[in-house]
């Protein structure tokens, strides 16, 4: 599976710090009635158990709106539920491997923050890019940012799209306007919002003027 420029327009990595209570697949239903795109389940302290089980919930939402469903790092999880495929980050594995575990049939998306990051994974089988990050992120305390024109350079170099990660949110999309991106990467944007259902109608309304 190739990854489409249009899926990748609102992407959203999923995190369970704001459930309260509720189910992580409902809010991830409210996400994709709100117009969001693309899904990506994080679990990065879950058991191989509690992980396999969110992936089978979140993946049933995901195929009732026909949404694209991949799994952060964790190639077995996503081989046992069938996902559309996995999302790696640099120091995960490379495009390669990845790609000879899970097979020609399955989207893998690779973190990047160079030029030469981006190239390679390219090369490697890389079927889209995250970039960032893009601004401050509470999500990854330790991620340096990127800037707008570094993320200008890797959207012009390579052939692949190009999704923009790291502290997005509504009061900043626009300005990685002009970057290239087909894309951007969101997680508190929608997660942490009051109304999710809102807030992707919202960033999708951005979006519109940003992805050109």
């Amino acid at each position: 599976m190739k990854a489409d420029k249009k899926s990748l327009l609102l992407y959203a990595v999923t995190d369970r710090m704001w459930l309260n209570g509720r189910k992580l697949s409902e809010d991830v239903e409210k996400a994709l009635q709100g117009g969001t795109t693309f899904v990506q389940l994080r679990e990065k302290d879950a058991s191989f158990e509690v992980f396999l089980e969110q992936a089978k919930e979140v993946k049933a939402v995901c195929e009732k709106y026909g949404v694209p469903f991949v799994i952060n790092d964790n190639i077995e999880v996503a081989l046992a539920v069938d996902a559309d495929g996995v999302h790696v980050g640099q120091s995960d594995m490379e495009a390669g491997s990845v790609r000879e575990k899970l097979g020609t049939d399955k989207m893998i998306g690779v973190s990047v923050r160079t030029i030469k990051e981006a190239l390679l994974a390219q090369e490697r089988g890389a079927d889209y890019l995250g970039v960032g990050a893009m601004f401050h992120t509470s999500t990854k305390l330790d991620a340096s940012e990127v800037s707008f024109e570094e993320l200008k350079e890797i959207c012009a170099a390579v052939e692949i799209p190009v999704v923009a990660i790291g502290g997005i949110g509504i009061q900043n999309v626009e300005a990685l306007s002009g970057t290239g991106i087909d894309g951007v990467a969101v997680v508190s944007a929608l997660f942490a919002a009051e109304d999710i259902k809102t807030a992707a109608c919202e960033m999708i309304d951005k979006l519109k003027r940003v992805v050109i």
